[in-house]
C-alpha cells in the first residue's frame, strides 16, 4: 500500500489540538486525569480559588509549572540550548487551546456515569493520537517531553525508564499537592483514570504511532527544522 503524504507541521498542530482536547474530555469525565497534568491541575483549582487569581486557568497552570521544569532541566544537564524555548512556546499556546476547549467543555452534558466513562474513553484516545503525532515533527514538543528526552540523552539512559520514573515522580508530586492544599478528605484531579492512563498510555500511544508510520509519509512543508536544532 503506497504511503499517503502527510505534513510534520500538520502533525504538530494535530498533536497539540489532540493532547488539549484529550485533557478537556477527562477533566469533564473527572475519574481523574494523567500524571503529566495532575500537578499543574492541582495547582489550578488551589489558586484559581483564592480572590484576585482566578485568571489562574488550568492552561495557565501548565505553562507556568513548565516553565520551572525547563529551569530545572537546564540545572539537571548543565546546558541550556536555544531549541528549548521554543518548548516553553509550545506549551503557552497548549495553554490557550487548552483554556478554550475548557470553556466549551461545560455546553456538553456529562450527568450520567456512561456519559463519563465515554467522555474519558474519548480524552485517552485523543490524548494519545496527540502525543503520537507529536512524534513526526521536528517542531519542539511540551517541556514535559522534553525533559525526559534531553535527561536520558545527557546521562545516557533508558528513555522508557527515565519517562517511567519522571511519571512516577509527577503522581506523586500531584498527590502531595492535593494533600497540602485540600486535606485528606479527597484526591483533586488524581483517580482510578490516573491508574488506566499509567498502566495503557505507552501502548497505546505505541501502536498508534506505528499505524501512523505505516499509512503517512511524514515530510516538512517548511524550510524550518535547522530553526529547532539549534
Amino acid at each position: 500500500m503506497k504511503k499517503k503524504g502527510f505534513y510534520t507541521e500538520a502533525a504538530y498542530l494535530i498533536g497539540l489540538v489532540g493532547i488539549a482536547l484529550g485533557v478537556g474530555f477527562m477533566e469533564r469525565a473527572d475519574f481523574g486525569l494523567s500524571m503529566v497534568v495532575a500537578p499543574a491541575y492541582v495547582l489550578h483549582r488551589m489558586v484559581s480559588s483564592i480572590p484576585g487569581f482566578e485568571f489562574f486557568t488550568f492552561g495557565v497552570a501548565e505553562y507556568t509549572l513548565q516553565a520551572v521544569l525547563l529551569i530545572l532541566l537546564a540545572a539537571v544537564i548543565r546546558r541550556f540550548r536555544i531549541s528549548y524555548l521554543f518548548s516553553f512556546v509550545t506549551a503557552v499556546i497548549y495553554g490557550y487551546v487548552l483554556d478554550l476547549v475548557l470553556l466549551v467543555m461545560p455546553q456538553i452534558g456529562a450527568d450520567d456515569t456512561v456519559m463519563r466513562v465515554v467522555f474519558f474513553i474519548i480524552g485517552e484516545l485523543c490524548c494519545s493520537v496527540g502525543v503520537s503525532m507529536m512524534f513526526h515533527t521536528y517542531i519542539s514538543p511540551e517541556v514535559y517531553e522534553l525533559f525526559v528526552g534531553e535527561v536520558a540523552k545527557t546521562y545516557r539512559l533508558d528513555t522508557g525508564r527515565v519517562k517511567t520514573v519522571y511519571d512516577c515522580v509527577s503522581c506523586l508530586v500531584g498527590i502531595v499537592l492535593s494533600f497540602v492544599f485540600f486535606g485528606f478528605g479527597e484526591f483533586i484531579g488524581i483517580g482510578w483514570g490516573t491508574v488506566v492512563c499509567a498502566l495503557i498510555n505507552g501502548f497505546i500511544i505505541g501502536w498508534m504511532s506505528k499505524t501512523e508510520d505505516r499509512l503517512f509519509e511524514f515530510k516538512d512543508a517548511l524550510p524550518l527544522r535547522r530553526f529547532f536544532e539549534k
